[in-house]
């Protein structure tokens, strides 16, 4: 029998495949220093593109070692529901509904438990 039997192994336990003739790729590492005083060596690829900035595990942003940290770009606002109502109706046109929404409410005609349709 071949000594490289499947016999006694289960599914998914351990790979029958040996390391035997792979090369790694080639790798550079790329050390971060973190403002607190941290430092991170994290290995890439020579052809990947190295980021200059990294999140170290304090949370703080740590920059590639000799390098300048870049400047933020500008985010985007947050966009808040009240905003996105805004972009659809006018306050005054949100004042004659919410009026209207009152009346029907007060006269009984609306039950406060239900929602808006």
């Amino acid at each position: 029998m071949s000594s490289r039997s499947l016999r006694g192994t289960r599914l998914g336990s351990l790979s029958m495949e040996t390391d035997e003739g792979v090369l790694a790729a080639p790798r550079q590492e790329s050390p971060y220093d973190c403002p607190n005083g941290h430092t991170t060596i994290l290995p890439f690829s020579v052809e990947a593109d190295v980021p200059l900035v990294w999140e170290c595990r304090c949370g703080a942003t740590a920059v590639l070692r000799d390098h300048e940290k870049p400047d933020e770009k500008p985010g985007r606002p947050v966009r808040t529901h009240w905003d996105m109502l805004l972009e659809r109706r006018s306050e005054e046109e949100l004042q004659v509904l919410l009026d209207k929404r009152l009346d029907l409410l007060r006269r009984g005609r609306l039950h406060s438990n239900r929602h808006f349709l």
